[in-house]
C-alpha cells in the first residue's frame, strides 16, 4: 500500500481527492491538510510515502513550500493545479508529476484525472514487484510466457510488418515512454491509443516527441503514415487505421464509447486487425478493465503479433491480463523487453 497525504485548501476537492484515490486497492489516504503548515506537522505524524499539494495555498504557495520541504525531507510530490501554465514550474521546484484539476462538474475529466494522479502515487510509492519477490530484481522475474491460442488461430510467420499499435490505461504514460523511446526512427509507423483527455494527448505527443527518435504527433484525420512516424490518438476522438492505393492513413472521428472509452483500444485494435493483420505488431500495456483485449485477440486471429505487458511491470495488471486469459497475447513480457520483442519481429520479417 502507497500511503498518501493530501494537502489542499479546498476542503471539497481535497476530500474529492481522498475518496476517490481511497478507492485503488495499492493506495492508502493517510491523511488531509489544508496548508503547508499543516501539511509539515502531518508529514512528521504520518510518515506518508507520496504527497499531493495544491500550488495556490494560504500562508505559503505550494512551490514555496516544496523548496524549502525537500532539502530536509525528500518526498515524492505531485503538485495539482487550477491553472494549466503552473504545471510546467513544478518540475524545477523538485516535483515528481504535476496535473490540472479539472471541473468537478464534469464526471470524464475527473475520472481521467483520478487515474492519472493514481498512476503517479503508484508509480512513487514502494514497488510492488520488489515487495512482491523479496530479493529478486527484474531481470530475475521471469522474463515472458505465451497464452494458449484459440483454436484455428493462425501461427505468426516472417510477414513484413507494416504497423506497430500499442494500447495502455492507467500507468501507460510512462510504459509506452519506456517503449517508444527505444524504437529507431527509421521504424514502422507506430499508432498508439492511450485513455487521456482531450489537451493532455497534445501535451503528452510533445513529450514523447522529446524523448524518442521517432517524430511523434497528435492523430488528425486523414493523416498518411510513414517510417519514422508516431500518432497517438487525440483525446476525445477514436482513431482507426486505414489503408488505400497509397498507403496507410489514419482516421480520427468522434463516437460513442467502446468498452467504457473514447479513444478506444479496442476500436485502434480491431481497424490494425482489418487493414494491416499479418503485417502488424501490437502490445496492450499496463491499464484497468479490458479495452484492447478483444481487439488484440483479432490482430492475432489476423496473423499479426501480439504482446501483452507482464503482471510484475504493471502499474495495473487489467487490460492485458484479459487479453492473456482470452487466449489474445502470442508472448507475455516486462515492459523493458517489450521495444526489444517488437524490432526482433521487424528484422526478421526484413531478413525473409
Amino acid at each position: 500500500m502507497v500511503k498518501v497525504l493530501v494537502v489542499d485548501d479546498s476542503l471539497v476537492f481535497a476530500e474529492l481527492l481522498r475518496k476517490r484515490l481511497s478507492e485503488f486497492n495499492e493506495i492508502t489516504v493517510v491523511g488531509t491538510a489544508s496548508d503547508p503548515y499543516q501539511a509539515r506537522d502531518k508529514i512528521l505524524e504520518l510518515e506518508p510515502d507520496v504527497m499531493t499539494l495544491d500550488f495556490e495555498m494560504p500562508r505559503m504557495d505550494g512551490i514555496r513550500f516544496l523548496k524549502k520541504l525537500l532539502p530536509q525531507y525528500p518526498l515524492p510530490v505531485i503538485m495539482i493545479t487550477s491553472l494549466e501554465e503552473k504545471v510546467r514550474e513544478a518540475p524545477s521546484a523538485g516535483a515528481a508529476g504535476a496535473h490540472v484539476k479539472p471541473d468537478v462538474s464534469e464526471p470524464e475529466r475527473v475520472s481521467a484525472f483520478i487515474n492519472a494522479v493514481a498512476s503517479d502515487i503508484i508509480r512513487l510509492g514502494p514497488k510492488n514487484a520488489a515487495s512482491a519477490h523479496p530479493g529478486v530484481t527484474h531481470s530475475e522475474l521471469p522474463v515472458s510466457r505465451r497464452s494458449e491460442p484459440a483454436q484455428n488461430m493462425p501461427i505468426p510467420s516472417g510477414n513484413t510488418v507494416d504497423i506497430v499499435a500499442l494500447g495502455a490505461s492507467t500507468g501507460g504514460t510512462d510504459a509506452l515512454e519506456v517503449v517508444v523511446k527505444k524504437l529507431p526512427k527509421n521504424c514502422p509507423p507506430v499508432i498508439i491509443t492511450q485513455h487521456m483527455p482531450p489537451v493532455f494527448t497534445k501535451m503528452y505527443a510533445e513529450r514523447l516527441n522529446r524523448s524518442s527518435a521517432l517524430a511523434v504527433f497528435e492523430a488528425a484525420d486523414g493523416m498518411r503514415l510513414k517510417k519514422g512516424m508516431c500518432v497517438i490518438a487525440a483525446g476525445g476522438f477514436h482513431m482507426e487505421l486505414r489503408k488505400d492505393a497509397r498507403g496507410y492513413y489514419i482516421s480520427s472521428h468522434e463516437g460513442e464509447k467502446v468498452s467504457g472509452h473514447c479513444p478506444s483500444v479496442d476500436v485502434m485494435f480491431t481497424s490494425v486487425a482489418e487493414c494491416a493483420g499479418k503485417h502488424s505488431v501490437a502490445a496492450l500495456l499496463t491499464g484497468m478493465g479490458a479495452d484492447g483485449a478483444k481487439g488484440l485477440l483479432k490482430i492475432r486471429r489476423a496473423g499479426g503479433y501480439t504482446i501483452g505487458q507482464n503482471k510484475e511491470t504493471c502499474v495495473v495488471y487489467g487490460m492485458p491480463m484479459e487479453a492473456y486469459k482470452m487466449g489474445a497475447v502470442c508472448e507475455e513480457a516486462p515492459i523493458e523487453n517489450i521495444s526489444g520483442i517488437i524490432m526482433k519481429r521487424i528484422t526478421n520479417s526484413e531478413r525473409n
